[in-house]
């Protein structure tokens, strides 16, 4: 991992895609967390959000240092027929299985998987349940994040400012990227085609199979450049007829907690419908009947 910064139109092109997949793939983080916190009683629902987003960020970049250090482990742990195996490769070989995983199972679930529709707020929840819920939440999104900018970007320093810049950002303006995202269900699947993509990168790169990240950002910047082409072309369609075609209805699969209060805080137009960011504002607000937000469409 380098910790100099030369920039390159290789570089910028890295920080940008990181940037995008940061944000359409972590806005689940900041929802996931708003969910947990309107099971809590209206008055706390603000300080664990708020608490639970400042962890996120704080996790993430321990991670990333964390797993900076690792991939320098470059010394055989072990062989097998013949080919030696260090830290370095098994967190690759890891890392890639795991986002592999991910992103399939996730693109089962959208697609094929039982539908959630919420049962209900969770009886006698306490603060601290919630926070450590949270935290280790946090962890299994941050991990994910990491892994994904380490298969990447070999720049320390690009890494940071696009994780950190990113989240940010998701920070004071999730509830527009995930309205975005969510009457865009196209953006959501094409993000984790290229979580299978670089999963599958860093598998090859564990088993010493090295290949020109130059062949990564070429097809995703290709992919991303064809969507945006897409999107203005079904805008302007829809301008011309005067009427919008409803996208595909994705999964809704949030099963662990009853999420609708978080939903409507997202997706809603009411400025008094609540807040899925840092706020002090709770998640609950204006009647879910009453306020006219948009069922979810692209996000399970």
């Amino acid at each position: 991992m380098e910790y100099s910064l030369e920039l390159t139109p290789d570089l910028l092109v890295a920080f940008l895609t990181l940037f995008v997949l940061e944000l359409v793939l972590g806005v689940d983080n900041v929802i996931f967390i708003s969910i947990l916190a309107s099971k809590l009683p209206v008055e706390q629902q603000a300080k664990a959000r708020n608490l639970g987003l400042t962890l996120a960020m704080v996790i993430r970049v321990g991670l990333l240092f964390a797993a900076s250090w690792i991939i320098t482990l470059t010394s055989d742990l072990f062989a097998l027929f013949g080919m030696g195996f260090s830290g370095r490769d098994l967190v690759l070989i890891l890392g890639g299985l795991f986002l592999v995983y991910k992103a399939v199972t996730e693109i089962h679930e959208k697609l094929e998987g039982r539908e959630s529709h919420g049962s209900g707020r969770v009886a006698n929840v306490t603060f601290g349940a919630v926070i450590a819920q949270i935290i280790l939440l946090d962890m299994v999104f941050s991990f994910d994040s990491v892994i994904t900018a380490v298969g990447m970007v070999d720049s320390m320093p690009v890494i940071i400012a696009a994780v950190v810049l990113s989240f940010g950002i998701m920070l004071f303006s999730s509830k527009f990227i995930f309205t975005f995202v969510n009457r865009h269900p196209t953006v959501k699947m094409l993000a984790l085609a290229f979580l299978v993509l670089i999963g599958a990168f860093l598998i090859a790169d564990g088993f010493e199979v090295h290949i020109d990240k130059a062949l990564i950002y070429g097809p995703m910047a290709f992919a991303i450049a064809v969507e945006t082409l897409n999107l203005l072309y079904r805008r302007r369609q829809d301008r011309n007829a005067g009427e919008s075609v409803e996208p595909v209805h994705l999964r809704h699969a949030y099963s662990k907690a009853d999420d609708r209060d978080a939903i409507t805080a997202a997706t809603s137009p009411d400025p008094d419908s609540g807040a899925v960011n840092l706020s002090r504002k709770p998640v609950t607000g204006a009647s879910r009947a009453n306020d006219g937000h948009q069922e979810p469409a692209g996000l399970g």
